[in-house]
């Protein structure tokens, strides 16, 4: 049997469909493909009828949402003469409508800017006073929260689903627009490769958030990611690629989120379904599966291990699934060991690594490699360059760890309007990614956040380890580990575990049952007992928890 390594060989061979060069400017970029997210868009208009997003109110075919944005775009352009380089910010739920807004942005050669739809008004306003849009795109549900910025700035607005909404007379409803002509072209407008295509957030959990600046060439190359992981898990499997029926997905990533679109254009580029949900709920997110007949899933490892215990209970809805990818924070080993228990070859286990400065997913782990090592998240895409750096920047030998650090054709170009921000990220044109990683022929495994390593008396603790004990304890629904300050050690471990309901483990028995698994060091001083909050795409708050349990700011 081939290797896997010989299947992703052959597909960026010279000549094949993801062969790669390299710029002048040292990146390696895919040889062929679309350039910008405008030319990757405009082939999905063949797929006409088939279903495309499929809201819980309302399903959206490709020839729609083509139409849609086609006519959105020209509104932009034509009627508000919004032009090359101006930003319209996007807040909104998981609606239908937040693609037809986000790609009408590109078919206009604008800047989209996604924002967290579950920020504050005062989050809302930071990111809003950042980026300056010309234009607001919002749901009934955010528009309070951006009105005061909206009437300060005199900025139009949109808003969709506003039925419930107070909308003032200055700001435009998108159901007043009307039915999109089905023969509706895109603007006739120049979208070129070195242009900026969108700005986006990151998560903010360890300071104010950054705007990452992607160009049109960047968000091609992060939608060509994916798509080779893809092809080859079909050669792995003996099939050609491209040939299986369209996928039919529960997509569960915010929008708002890289990891969406790593999901998202996967089902554009072969005609797929993606079924949206407005709100998780593990028992809503089962009889969605059920009645779409769903092949696959996509969401942070939160709700995938929800949706496992959902159907341990039900005893069943799993049936149609032969794919379940999680992304948007580190997935833990048990993930992928229930459900291969469960479900052995029948479900394709997929994890993967990407950042909001990488514009997406440009590693992947999926099949029997991921079930034999569940902590590795694959190898770089074909335009993508990986290296483990020592503390100097001197490349690390295999098996040794430090920071990785990437460069390639998906990379951000840098922090909008925050040129120190910039130069500390890039070292010599590569990427500091801040997570410590080791490579081990060419797979890298993620050991931990670089800031959340715990130093205790001179040895190394990676809470991503300890983490991953505490979630093998049968009543442990989630953990977070991090460093609390110690007098003569310098820092110890503290653990905060969330029960599973009816659970009654302690702190000793949680104590022990580590000390069984790592070196003694490693085992949580402190074990205290709560929820571990986490953000949208399922990260950690630690800020919050040493703050909540410890009193540190």
């Amino acid at each position: 049997m081939a290797h896997p390594r010989d299947h992703e060989a052959a597909l960026c061979a010279p000549g094949a469909p993801f062969a790669v060069t390299r710029g002048e400017d040292g990146v390696l970029v895919y040889a062929t493909g679309p350039r910008t997210l405008r030319e990757f868009m405009e082939p999905v208009h063949a797929f006409g009828d088939r279903p495309f997003l499929i809201g819980e109110r309302t399903t959206c075919t490709y020839g729609e949402f083509f139409a849609a944005s086609c006519a959105l775009a020209r509104r932009f352009h034509e009627e508000y003469g919004l032009r090359r380089g101006d930003r319209v910010a996007l807040a909104m739920r998981n609606h239908p409508e937040w693609q037809v807004a986000f790609w009408a942005t590109q078919l206009a050669g604008l800047v989209s800017v996604p924002l967290n739809a579950w920020w504050t008004e005062e989050e809302l306003t930071y990111a809003l006073d950042d980026c300056t849009p010309r234009l607001l795109l919002v749901d009934g549900e955010r528009l309070p929260r951006v009105d005061a910025w909206r009437r300060a700035n005199g900025a139009r607005t949109i808003v969709f689903h506003a039925a419930d909404a107070q909308v003032p007379p200055a700001v435009e409803r998108y159901e007043e627009f009307g039915a999109a002509d089905p023969g509706t072209a895109p603007p006739a407008v120049e979208v070129r490769p070195e242009d900026d295509s969108m700005i986006m957030y990151t998560s903010g959990t360890t300071g104010q958030p950054k705007g990452a600046v992607a160009t049109q060439l960047a968000m091609a190359g992060a939608a060509r990611n994916p798509l080779f992981y893809i092809a080859a898990a079909a050669l792995a499997k003996g099939a050609v690629p491209g040939a299986e029926p369209p996928p039919v997905t529960l997509m569960t990533f915010p929008f708002f989120h890289v990891a969406a679109f790593s999901s998202l254009v996967l089902s554009m580029a072969v005609g797929g379904s993606l079924v949206l949900m407005r709100k998780w709920d593990a028992e809503r997110a089962l009889d969605l599966i059920v009645r779409h007949q769903a092949t696959g899933y996509a969401g942070v490892p939160t709700t995938a291990l929800q949706l496992l215990d959902a159907a341990d209970r039900r005893g069943g809805g799993l049936e149609t699934l032969n794919s379940l990818g999680t992304g948007g924070a580190p997935a833990p080993p048990d993930l992928v060991g229930r459900l291969t228990a469960r479900f052995g070859e029948q479900i394709v286990p997929r994890n993967g690594y990407g950042l909001t400065e990488t514009s997406g997913g440009v590693m992947a782990g999926q099949g029997d490699e991921y079930r034999r090592e569940p902590g590795c998240v694959g190898r770089p895409a074909p335009a993508v360059e990986a290296r483990i750096a020592g503390p100097d920047g001197e490349p690390l030998p295999e098996g040794g760890i430090g920071e990785l650090w990437l460069r390639g054709q998906s990379l951000m170009r840098g922090y909008w309007k925050n040129e120190r921000a910039t130069a500390d990220a890039f070292r010599d044109g590569w990427f500091r990614t801040g997570d410590l990683a080791v490579m081990d022929e060419g797979r890298v495994t993620i050991v931990d956040r670089l800031k959340d390593m715990v130093i205790r008396g001179g040895e190394n603790v990676y809470c991503a380890e300890v983490e991953g004990v505490l979630h093998g304890h049968p009543d442990v629904e989630d953990a977070a580990v991090f460093g609390v300050p110690h007098p003569q050690l310098g820092e110890e471990v503290a653990a905060v575990v969330q029960l599973r309901a009816g659970a009654g483990a302690g702190e000793a028995e949680l104590r022990e049952y580590a000390g069984g698994r790592l070196a003694a060091f490693k085992v949580p001083a402190h074990v205290v007992f709560g929820d571990v909050p986490r953000n949208p795409t399922g990260k950690i708050l630690k800020r919050e928890l040493r703050k909540d349990f410890f009193g540190l700011g």
